[in-house]
């Protein structure tokens, strides 16, 4: 798996860095009339609600769908997408993930396969309250509300529908150095489970680093995702790229690298499919 994941970036890395950068694909030229706003490339595996600075009006859809490799496992993963901007500066959100896990025959590890799932209902906004032209920087307040769903089993047993929910308030900064994009997502996770009643706290922190083509919206780069719960400090490395196909239509690939020795996956590889209608 490790090889055909290797060879596919290789062969996006070569389409990416050779491939045309005309202006079917660059970046749509300012309007006048038009509140401030900074392009900053924003990263695959947890993406905004918005571009920061976002323009009434605007909206984009995404789907997306991956494979991650565990100890006794494999898990096939995705979620559908829909985004806009209800305001200017003001972006909405509404998401569906959903998970499906088949067993790989390593019977001698006691690890259970999780049971086939539509994890929840995302719910989620942002404001971006600073948007500096001159210094290439944007700021925003964000809020993420996931309803957790039951399982299909479980559903199929007349289990409840809901199990619980997750709050997240998150800041994000983002700061381009010319081509180079830099972006920080971080906040709290609170985690409410309906059945026990316990209340968990924890924390998500999500630092990336991007290299934009001139004149293009492709760029190739790195995603940092660190989580802390109860069951430790969780890192993985993610390295991505973003293809752009037409200026409205996107397609990118991220994978996952696990750094803390601690987790059950080993890997795990993920395509997402971008369209701004």
């Amino acid at each position: 798996m490790r090889t055909k994941i290797t060879l596919l970036l290789s062969l996006f890395c070569s389409f990416i860095l050779f491939g045309q950068t005309n202006d079917s694909i660059s970046e749509t030229p300012p309007t006048e009339n038009l509140k401030p706003k900074v392009d900053h490339a924003e990263p695959l595996n947890i993406d905004l609600m918005r571009d920061l600075g976002a323009r009434k009006g605007e909206a984009e859809i995404n789907v997306g769908f991956g494979v991650g490799a565990h100890r006794n496992y494999n898990e096939y993963f995705g979620f559908v997408e829909y985004e806009w901007a209800a305001a200017d500066r003001l972006g909405l959100e509404v998401e569906i993930p959903f998970s499906f896990n088949h067993a790989n025959g390593d019977a001698g590890i006691p690890t259970a396969t999780p049971q086939n799932k539509i994890e929840g209902l995302k719910l989620a906004t942002q404001y971006t309250f600073l948007v500096n032209e001159k210094r290439k920087l944007s700021m925003a307040f964000a809020y993420v509300h996931e309803f957790e769903l039951n399982s299909f089993k479980k559903l199929g047993d007349k289990g409840s529908v809901l199990t619980g929910m997750k709050m997240n308030p998150v800041f994000v900064a983002a700061k381009n150095f010319n081509q180079f994009n830099t972006m920080l997502y971080t906040g709290p996770v609170i985690e409410h489970e309906y059945k026990s009643g316990e209340v968990e706290v924890g924390a998500t922190i999500n630092a990336s680093m991007m290299y934009v083509l001139p004149n293009s919206k492709n760029f190739i780069g790195i995603e940092n995702n660190m989580d802390i719960d109860k069951d430790g400090f969780h890192y993985y490395l993610r390295p991505q790229l973003k293809l752009a196909i037409q200026h409205n239509l996107m397609i990118g690939l991220v994978t996952g690298v696990p750094l803390t020795r601690h987790e059950p996956s080993k890997l795990d590889v993920m395509t997402r499919i971008i369209w701004e209608p």
